[in-house]
């Protein structure tokens, strides 16, 4: 075999593996679809739609009822979204996840709120 095709190859395996180690170390599952909802809700509607999704995921590490952490879930939506960019939002509104910036800033809004930390 030719060293050139030999390294054009080994070029070309490195690229597809490396592509394969990122999209298994993404945060979004792969066939994941946001709701198109989001791209018109209102801030307050976001508020909400994160307040919730805070309820069900903490209930389910805390092994305490969604009821239970209203007013810390209240916090976190609250403070993650003061606290995020008019572009974080679209981000947010655009793909249905935190970018980057803005995950930094829900987890310190977690911290905040006294709420427990999912693992990734």
């Amino acid at each position: 075999m030719k060293p050139a095709l030999r390294a054009l190859l080994a070029a070309a395996f490195l690229t597809v593996s490396a592509s394969a180690v990122l999209a298994s170390a993404s945060n979004t599952p792969t066939m994941y679809q946001p709701d198109p909802a989001l791209k018109t809700e209102s801030v307050s509607q976001l508020q909400a739609r994160i307040r919730q999704a805070c309820g069900v995921t903490q209930a389910k590490l805390q092994g305490v009822s969604e009821t239970s952490l209203s007013r810390k879930c209240d916090c976190y939506a609250g403070r993650t979204l003061r606290t995020m960019s008019a572009d974080e939002v679209q981000a947010y509104r655009d793909t249905g996840v935190f970018n980057d910036t803005a995950r930094g800033k829900a987890l310190a809004a977690l911290e905040s709120c006294k709420l427990q930390r999912p693992a990734l």
